[in-house]
């Protein structure tokens, strides 16, 4: 469901803000957007959702809006939240308030069988996983302003979608997590493509992640490729949607070969396939 809002505002003269939100109700782990029109009049600070605050960015491809991406996180429960708008109006700040409706998204349960060393950890491998988890957090935490984006994304790769996202994991018997993106069938030594324009963050090797690169694509928002046997990117690089980023491959923890594929945007974790068809049917919309 698509809602369309429009508050008018009366001052000396009449002034429209118009924000266009994409979903209204959203599970946990996924994503809504919302848009606004630009006006001169107008200027928009920031989106707070709880305790958290998102940074309101101009339309990378349509100079005409500006947009956020409030991210779900996978953790919510079922509620009604407050989106909180903050702008100034001819120079006199002012808020508008959303409501947004989280629902469950009703994941199932997948049951694996890994090596138990990936499972059961000794100090040293928790330490390093720990040390790990810790450089990727500080890096999805940092919100470049510049977008790269400029057309649509694409998969990075066409194949079989084995794993989709969200199923609570069940590792040789003991719950531990649940799958943080999508899994893409692909032999060992599959070409691996970038998603869409970005810089690469990071591209190293991962105690549960194995070979990794992660893409910054602007404006906090970040794609993930995990288990790969090479890497033919190095962090700091730039890239183009289509450029061969490594191959496919079986390290870290893993069942088989395959590619993991996730997204971040504001430093949440969310479902990848349902933000890049809402990120390229209405923010990159016509490209």
């Amino acid at each position: 469901m698509r809602l369309f809002l429009f508050l008018t505002l009366f001052t000396c003269s009449l002034f429209s803000l118009s924000i266009e939100m994409s979903d209204s109700t959203v599970e946990n782990g996924k994503t809504t957007l919302l848009e606004f029109n630009n006006d001169k009049n107008i200027q928009y600070d920031k989106v707070v959702v709880g305790k958290k605050s998102y940074k309101i960015f101009n339309n990378p491809v349509d100079k005409e809006k500006s947009y956020v991406l409030i991210p779900v996180s996978y953790y919510e429960k079922p509620t009604e939240k407050k989106i909180e708008i903050y702008y100034k109006e001819e120079k006199k700040e002012k808020k508008r308030v959303l409501l947004l409706k989280v629902k469950d998204g009703e994941y199932k349960k997948e049951t694996l069988s890994v090596d138990n060393t990936k499972v059961s950890l000794s100090e040293k491998d928790k330490k390093r996983a720990s040390a790990e988890y810790a450089e990727a957090m500080k890096i999805y935490k940092t919100v470049n302003q510049k977008s790269y984006m400029s057309k649509p994304f694409i998969f990075p790769l066409d194949s079989t979608i084995t794993s989709d996202f969200g199923k609570a994991r069940v590792f040789n018997g003991t719950l531990k997590s649940y799958h943080s993106g999508t899994d893409f069938r692909a032999a060992v030594g599959t070409s691996l493509t970038a998603c869409n324009d970005g810089v690469v963050v990071l591209a190293k090797d991962r105690f549960y992640a194995g070979g990794s690169v992660i893409i910054d694509h602007g404006q906090g928002i970040y794609s993930g490729y995990y288990h790969m046997s090479k890497l033919d990117v190095k962090e700091g690089n730039e890239v183009k949607q289509g450029d061969i980023i490594g191959l496919s491959g079986d390290t870290g923890r893993v069942t088989g070969p395959h590619l993991h594929f996730s997204f971040r945007v504001g430093g949440e974790q969310v479902d990848p396939l349902q933000l890049i068809e809402l990120i390229n049917t209405n923010l990159l919309k016509g490209r």
